[in-house]
């Protein structure tokens, strides 16, 4: 099994980035631009990868009460990950996504996980400043 994580501090409340990140409709927009999940019957959804054109059944379970997401293909083999978000004080908030690739056919390597993990934390923030910035304005 081959695992990926990365962390980012975010200028906001952990339940704020935590509402952005869980909210399936806004997935495209942090997510790695390839990946577009829909939500089937909960938690059931599916994955479709634009590079290969196809779709992959998964599972998504928000843990609002944690302040955490889980997800991972259905079936055997495949791979899972989390998003964790936690308080880091004055109003900020510390975000860590990991992922773990059980089938090497699913895990990009190590140079574009890291990429993609970096980019879509990156793309969350930018979310949650949207958010933030229009809730105060």
């Amino acid at each position: 099994m081959t695992e990926y994580e990365r962390s980012r501090t975010m200028p906001a409340l952990p339940e704020h980035v935590y509402d952005q990140a869980a909210n399936v409709g806004q997935f495209d927009g942090w997510l790695p631009r390839a990946l577009h999940v829909r939500s089937d019957d909960p938690p059931a959804v599916t994955v479709h990868e634009d590079g290969t054109d196809q779709d992959t059944p998964a599972l998504l379970r928000p843990h609002h009460d944690e302040l955490r997401l889980e997800w991972g293909t259905r079936g055997e083999g495949g791979y899972a990950g989390w998003l964790q978000v936690a308080g880091s004080g004055a109003g900020a908030s510390e975000v860590t996504v990991h992922l773990s690739f059980v089938d090497d056919a699913h895990d990009p390597g190590e140079a574009a996980a890291g990429r993609a993990l970096d980019d879509s934390l990156r793309r969350l923030e930018e979310q949650v400043r949207l958010r933030v910035d229009n809730a105060a304005g």
